[in-house]
């Protein structure tokens, strides 16, 4: 048993740089989305944007990624996998100079789609390379989870950056955080590109998914044969079940992920106590999420989701009968922090593993991030007039609103789970 344990390690260990470049292109992702955030307003003084162009630029990047995400499989097959792998950063690190020199909201607007598809098409088609790679699915399923780490770290250094470039004049600090990711993106293009490591480790893949095509029992399982063949009203209440949770619970998180330095700037904080605040505010999200993960897979994650649900509705219900002064915000957003990763994306993920077929999970979870985040670009055109002081209580009610339909979705899919007994020790 320690042999085979070592042997795990020990290839998790050699195909780690594959995981660390395919999380770079995670990292990216959440960088452009927490980058933009934290800058908006920047950009606002800076090119004397509108709150309605705010509005535009926000929600075409949420809506830039939901169409990179659907289309990364399109992409992948037209152009070939490993090669949209190498590539994709590339067209990034353009979107993200466009931005660096850009002196209109046009031009912005531009760099902003451009980074948005290719980071949205990035993340399914890193992970698809990191699976198809692998040696064994026991080192895949490792190397995935290890990429998640980079989202955060995303996020952290560009409120980091943001924070430190916050008393520059004019737009130079935001232009010096985009700055920050196109490095990143073109240095990863390199390396992706030109590893000789990297080329040995898409050879291999190459030949074992070669090997397993000759070696295939002819049975076909897809997307539809399984919403829609003989056990579809299981997998059809699943589905819907999860789709509403996650649009749910994604407009919530898109909202204060993309516009909580806005809101705080607007409620009269300064760039720099607003950038900062975002670094201690995800400080307490990054140990909520460790302390969820000691859980996640165990019998009181139900009751863990209960409470983080709870949670985040006195935060919005506290927030909409408050006086919406800047603390309240801030003690709003940090209670908020503490129930979302309790009850959201981990939460989302463990549900969508756990109830359809292997073969189909990663189709399905595409279709659902990509239609959540279309659903949040839509929002976000609207979400700064919503969030401004004047407005915010009202909207505190809104979300509070939405918590609770989030909250039946998964009290129905929790039903539905040990109906079927899909769950794990629940």
């Amino acid at each position: 048993m320690s042999t085979a344990v070592s042997s795990e390690k020990a290839l998790v260990k050699q195909y780690s740089p594959l995981a660390t470049a395919a999380g770079i292109g995670s990292m990216l992702g959440s960088g452009v989305i927490v980058g933009l955030s934290a800058t908006i307003t920047v950009w606002q003084n800076g090119l004397g944007l509108t709150n309605g162009q705010v509005g535009i630029i926000s929600g075409a990047l949420t809506f830039a990624i939901a169409i990179g995400s659907l289309l990364a499989g399109q992409i992948s097959k037209m152009v070939g996998l490993i090669k949209a792998f190498n590539w994709l950063n590339l067209i990034y690190a353009i979107g993200a100079v466009l931005c660096i020199f850009s002196n209109s909201f046009g031009l912005l607007l531009a760099g902003v789609i451009i980074m948005g598809l290719a980071s949205g098409a990035d993340l399914p088609i890193s992970l698809t390379v990191v699976s198809h790679d692998a040696p064994d699915e026991s080192t895949s399923a490792s190397l995935v989870s290890s990429t998640q780490i980079f989202w955060q770290v995303g996020v952290f250094i560009s409120y980091i950056c943001s924070f430190i470039v916050s008393s520059m004049a004019g737009a130079t600090g935001a232009r010096i955080v985009f700055a920050i990711l196109a490095a990143f993106a073109f240095i990863t293009w390199l390396w992706r590109t030109f590893s000789a490591k990297f080329k040995q480790f898409h050879d291999e893949g190459n030949a074992r998914q070669a090997s397993r095509k000759e070696q295939g029992d002819g049975k076909t399982v897809s997307v539809m044969s399984v919403l829609f063949g003989k056990e579809k009203q299981k997998y059809l209440g699943f589905f819907f079940a999860i789709l509403i949770f996650y649009v749910c619970w994604n407009l919530l998180a898109n909202t204060w992920g993309q516009f909580q330095t806005f809101t705080l700037v607007k409620a009269h904080a300064t760039q720099s106590f607003a950038t900062g605040a975002g670094i201690v505010l995800n400080v307490i999200s990054l140990i909520t999420t460790m302390i969820f993960a000691s859980v996640a897979g165990g019998k009181y994650r139900n009751k863990a989701f209960v409470i983080g649900v709870l949670v985040q509705f006195i935060a919005m219900i506290g927030l909409a009968i408050s006086n919406s002064g800047l603390w309240p915000i801030v003690a709003a957003i940090a209670c908020y922090n503490v129930g979302n990763p309790v009850a959201g994306e981990a939460i989302y993920k463990v549900w969508t593993q756990e109830s359809f077929p292997v073969e189909t999970r990663a189709s399905l979870q595409g279709f659902i991030n990509g239609f959540s985040r279309i659903c949040c670009g839509l929002f976000a055109f609207i979400t700064p007039i919503l969030v401004l002081p004047e407005h915010i209580k009202t909207t505190m009610f809104g979300f509070a609103g939405i918590v609770v339909v989030s909250f039946i979705a998964g009290l129905v899919m929790m039903r539905l789970q040990k109906k079927y007994r899909t769950e794990d020790q629940l």
